[in-house]
C-alpha cells in the first residue's frame, strides 16, 4: 500500500516578542511503498484475532448477566435503551453510563436477542482495536512495529477475555487506542481538527466508563504540548478546545439525566442519591481511588496496603504482578518498561518535535498513569480492569522492539553493541518472567514452561553471542549514495539518520541492512551471523507470545459468566477463574470456587468468611458441586450469601434451594457433565445471586410468565443478578430491588408499597441482596414488610410472595 507522509515544516517568525505563525501547510512530500509482506500480514493478524474472539463465542450464553438484562431492555424500550435501565420498565439504571449498551442493544433489535447478538459487537470492537492500534503505531514506526503491537493486544490473556464479554471494557478499550491515533495525527501537523476528536473520543468514553476513560487526558495533553509543530500558544488554545470537546461529548447525556425530573426517569443505580453526578464523583470515581463507596461490598480502605474490602485485594507497586492479576496483564509488561526506557534513551536530546520520543511518551505515559492508579486504588478493583493497560503494552513493546532492531545497524559502536544487548536481556526477561507466571498453573500443559525458559534463554544468549561477534569491532556504517555503491570512511547520509530516529520509511530498512549487513566483512561467521541472527529474532518473539498465546487461546475455549471473569486456567489467580466468583472450570468440580460457594472455599478472598461451618465446608467433586449446605439464617457468613444471615430485617432464607442436577444449596449438589456448564439450577454461583445470575427452572419460569400482561414487574427481587436471571428467561421485566448489591434506596418501602397497591408487581421473590458500607437499607425493610404480610410458599427452592392475592401472611 502506497504511505503518503507530509514533511513538517518550521514555524514563521514573527515580529519579535510575539508568537510564532503556524507553520504553513508543507510543499514537499515523500512516498514510499510498505513491503510486499505488510498487507498479506495486517490481512492475517486481523483475520487471526477475529477467529479467536468470534470462535464458540455462544458457548458464554449470557456471560455478564446484568449487562445482558440491560441490553435486553434496551432492546425492548428506547427509554431503557437511552437511560441503560435494568428493566424493560424502567425502575433502575446499571451503575455505569450506558454507551456499551447501546451497540449491543442496537444488535439485538436487528438480530433478536442471544448470546451472540449480545457478544458479537465486543469481539468485532476487539478487532477493531488491534487494527487502530497497528495504524497509530505503524505511522510513526513502520509497519513491523504496528504489527508486533497488534499481535501483543490481539494475545493478551485478559483482552481475550474481555473482548468476548459485554463488560463496558471493550467498548473503552477500543474508544481510547482511537483517541490515540486522533492524538497522533494532530501532533504531526499541529492539528485542531484531530485534538479536537481526540476530545470527542475521550468524552465518548466516559459515556461507556466514566472517569477511567480520563486517566489518559494528562498523556494526550502533555503530549501535545511538548511536540505538536506550532506556537506554544496555540498548542494551548487547541487543547482548550480539546478540552471543551471533552466536556460537550461526556456531558450532553449527563445534562439530560440531571435536567429530566427524577420521576420522569429511572433511578440512577449505584447511587444513594439517585444522581449521575454522585455516581460519578463518588461511587465510580473518588470512590474507587480511595476506597470510601458507599453501598458497596468494596469500601473502606486499609492503611498499609490493604484493599478497601474483599474486592479490592491488596495494594501496592506490585499489584500488576500479583497473583490476582499477573496472568492477566503481565506477560509482557517487565518488557514494555525496559524498552520504554531503552527508547528514550535512543532518542537521546533529541528536537522538541522529535516523534520517536513522543510516541513513546504517549504509550509510555498511559501504561505509567493507569498502570500506577490501578495498583494502588482502594476501593473495588478487579482484574479485569488491566485490559485498559494492554494496548499500551503492546505498543511500547512493537515500538521498542523495532527501534532497538534498527539501532543494532546505527553509526556508532557502543550504541549498536548496548541495543542488540538489551534486545537479548529483555529476551531473557520476559522468557524468566513467563516461567515464573506458568508455574501458577503447573499442572497445566507443564512442558510449557520449562520449554519457553529454555528457548527464550537460548535465543537470548545466541543474540549476545551475535552482538559482540559482529558489532562490538564493527566499523559505523557508510554512507546510502543513490546509484553509487557505498564508499568505506563516508559520513552517514541524511537517510541513515532519519532511519534510526524512527521517523525512516520501510524502504530505507531493506536498503541499511544490505549496506551494512555482518555478511559485508566478508567472514564466515558474519555470514552466518547475517542468517542465524533474523532467525533467532523471530524465534525469541515467537517465545516471548508463548506464555501469553497460551493463556489467550485457554481463555477464548472456555465459557465465562458472572460479574468477576479471569482469564487464564484455573489456578491462575483472580476471584474463581472462568465462571467469576462460584463460577468454576468446566469439570473441575469446585475448585476454585468463591469462599462459601458450594464446594467452594479454597481460594479464599480478603476480608470473606473462612467458610467453616455450614457455608462451604463441602468438598469438591468431580463434575459437581460438592456437598457443602449454605442454608439456615444463623450460618456464618455475610447476610445474603448462601450460608450467610438475612439482611437486617429481612425474613430468613430456609437454605432450602436444592434439587436434583441443580446448584445445590443445601444437601448434595447433584453431578454435572465433565465439561460445558455444569450445574444449572437456582442458585447462579457460590454467591447467592450477588455476582450470578439464578438461572430459574422451567416451572419457575412459566409461573413468572402466567398473567405478566397485566402487570409492570412480572415479580421484584433484590439485587440485579438476581432479577436478571429472571428476567431473560421471562423476557418480562424483573425489578432489581436496590441495584446492584441490593443498597440502592430504590425504591423505597413507601413506593413499593404503593406499587403493589396498584397491582404492578405480581411476585416477589426472595434471596439476594448484600448491605455494606452505609448503604440503604430499603431492600431489608421492603422483604421483611413482604414476609409480615403475604404467605410464602416455596417453588424451586425459592421462596416466592404472591403479591396479588391480597392475603396477610
Amino acid at each position: 500500500m502506497d504511505r503518503t507522509e507530509t514533511m513538517p515544516t518550521a514555524p514563521t517568525a514573527g515580529p519579535p516578542g510575539t508568537e510564532p505563525a503556524p507553520a504553513p501547510v508543507p510543499q514537499e512530500t515523500r512516498t514510499s511503498r510498505d513491503p510486499r509482506w505488510t498487507r498479506p500480514a495486517l490481512v492475517g493478524l486481523l483475520c487471526v484475532t477475529a477467529l479467536l474472539y468470534l470462535w464458540g463465542l455462544g458457548a458464554s450464553g449470557w456471560a455478564n448477566a446484568f449487562y445482558s438484562a440491560a441490553v435486553q431492555a434496551g432492546s425492548q424500550s428506547w427509554t431503557a435503551f437511552f437511560y441503560g435501565s435494568s428493566d424493560a420498565a424502567n425502575s433502575i439504571t446499571v451503575d455505569k453510563t450506558p454507551a456499551s449498551l447501546w451497540l449491543m442493544a442496537l444488535s439485538v433489535r436487528i438480530f433478536g436477542l442471544s448470546g451472540w447478538s449480545i457478544l458479537v459487537p465486543q469481539a468485532l470492537l476487539g478487532v477493531a482495536s488491534v487494527g487502530v492500534l497497528y495504524a497509530t503505531v505503524r505511522r510513526w514506526y513502520g509497519p513491523a512495529a504496528g504489527l508486533l503491537a497488534g499481535a501483543v493486544l490481539a494475545l493478551t490473556p485478559v483482552a481475550a477475555l474481555m473482548f468476548r464479554f459485554n463488560n463496558p471494557d471493550a467498548l473503552l478499550v477500543f474508544l481510547l487506542v482511537a483517541a490515540a491515533y486522533a492524538t497522533v495525527r494532530a501532533v504531526e501537523t499541529a492539528s485542531t481538527r484531530w485534538i479536537a476528536l481526540t476530545g470527542v473520543l475521550v468524552g465518548l468514553g466516559f459515556l461507556t466508563k466514566m472517569l477511567q476513560a480520563f486517566l489518559v487526558i494528562p498523556v494526550f495533553a502533555g503530549v501535545y504540548l511538548l511536540a505538536a509543530p506550532t506556537g506554544p500558544g496555540r498548542r494551548i488554545r487547541q487543547l482548550l478546545l480539546a478540552g471543551l470537546a471533552v466536556v460537550v461529548a461526556a456531558g450532553w447525556w449527563v445534562a439530560i439525566v440531571e435536567l429530566v425530573p427524577a420521576s420522569a426517569r429511572p433511578y440512577i443505580g449505584g447511587s444513594q442519591d439517585n444522581s449521575i453526578l454522585e455516581l460519578t464523583l463518588g461511587y465510580n470515581g473518588l470512590g474507587r481511588i480511595t476506597g470510601d463507596e458507599v453501598g458497596s461490598v468494596g469500601g473502606g480502605g486499609r492503611p498499609g496496603g490493604g484493599g478497601g474490602g474483599p474486592f479490592s485485594g491488596q495494594t501496592g507497586l506490585l499489584r500488576m504482578f500479583d497473583t490476582e492479576v499477573g496472568g492477566q496483564i503481565s506477560w509482557l509488561l517487565p518488557a514494555a518498561l525496559v524498552l520504554l526506557v531503552a527508547g528514550l534513551w535512543l532518542a537521546g536530546r533529541a528536537p522538541r518535535t522529535d516523534r520517536t520520543r513522543a510516541g513513546l511518551l504517549l504509550w509510555g505515559g498511559w501504561l505509567l498513569v493507569t498502570g500506577l492508579i490501578f495498583s494502588f486504588m482502594s476501593g473495588i478493583f478487579h482484574a479485569y480492569y488491566t485490559v485498559a493497560l494492554a494496548p499500551a503494552v503492546g505498543a511500547l513493546v512493537g515500538i521498542g522492539t523495532t527501534l532497538l532492531w534498527r539501532a543494532r545497524s546505527a553509526p556508532g559502536r557502543w550504541r549498536r553493541l548496548i541495543a542488540a544487548l538489551v534486545l537479548a536481556g529483555t529476551l531473557a526477561v520476559t522468557s524468566w518472567w513467563s516461567w515464573h507466571l506458568l508455574g501458577r498453573t503447573p499442572d497445566w500443559y507443564p512442558w510449557l514452561r520449562p520449554s519457553v525458559l529454555a528457548l527464550g534463554l537460548t535465543a537470548a544468549a545466541l543474540l549476545t553471542a551475535a552482538a559482540f561477534l559482529t558489532h562490538a569491532r564493527r566499523p559505523a556504517p557508510p554512507a546510502l549514495s543513490p546509484g553509487s555503491p557505498p564508499s568505506p570512511g563516508s559520513p552517514p547520509s541524511p537517510m541513515i539518520k532519519e532511519f534510526v530516529s524512527g521517523n525512516g520509511s520501510p524502504g530505507d530498512a531493506k536498503s541499511l541492512v544490505n549496506s551494512t549487513g555482518a555478511g559485508s566483512a566478508g567472514t564466515v561467521g558474519r555470514r552466518v551471523v547475517r542468517w542465524v541472527v533474523p532467525v533467532v529474532s523471530v524465534a525469541g518473539i515467537a517465545v516471548a507470545l508463548a506464555g501469553p498465546a497460551a493463556y489467550a487461546m485457554q481463555t477464548a475455549a472456555t465459557p465465562h459468566s458472572g460479574s468477576i471473569p479471569s482469564a487464564g486456567p484455573a489456578g491462575a489467580g483472580g476471584f474463581g477463574g472462568p465462571g467469576g466468583p462460584g463460577g468454576r472450570m468446566p469439570g473441575d468440580g469446585g475448585n476454585g470456587q468463591f469462599p462459601g460457594g458450594p464446594g467452594g472455599g479454597n481460594r479464599q478472598l480478603p476480608g470473606f468468611p473462612d467458610g467453616t461451618g455450614s457455608d462451604g465446608t463441602g468438598s469438591a467433586g468431580t463434575g459437581s458441586d460438592g456437598t457443602g449446605s449454605d442454608g439456615g439464617a444463623n450460618a456464618g457468613g455475610f447476610p445474603g450469601f448462601p450460608g450467610g444471615g438475612p439482611a437486617p430485617g429481612a425474613p430468613g432464607d430456609t437454605g432450602q434451594d436444592s434439587g436434583t442436577g441443580q446448584d445445590s444449596d443445601n444437601g448434595t449438589g447433584g453431578a454435572g457433565p465433565a465439561n460445558g456448564r455444569a450445574g444449572r439450577g437456582q442458585r447462579g454461583g457460590g454467591t447467592g445471586g450477588l455476582l450470578e445470575a439464578r438461572e430459574p427452572s422451567a416451572e419457575m419460569t412459566a409461573l413468572l410468565r402466567a398473567g405478566a400482561d397485566d402487570y409492570t414487574w412480572v415479580a421484584a427481587t433484590i439485587g440485579s443478578n438476581n432479577a436478571s436471571g429472571y428476567q431473560l428467561a421471562t423476557g418480562r421485566p424483573v425489578m432489581p430491588i436496590g441495584g446492584f448489591n441490593g443498597s440502592d434506596p430504590s425504591p423505597t418501602l413507601a413506593r413499593f408499597q404503593q406499587y403493589v397497591a396498584d397491582g404492578r408487581i405480581h411476585y416477589f421473590l426472595g434471596g439476594g441482596g448484600f448491605r455494606a458500607n452505609g448503604g440503604s437499607n430499603a431492600s431489608a425493610e421492603i422483604a421483611a414488610w413482604v414476609a409480615e404480610n403475604f404467605t410464602a410458599t416455596t417453588v424451586d427452592g425459592v421462596t416466592v410472595y404472591d403479591l396479588s392475592s391480597g392475603e396477610q401472611g
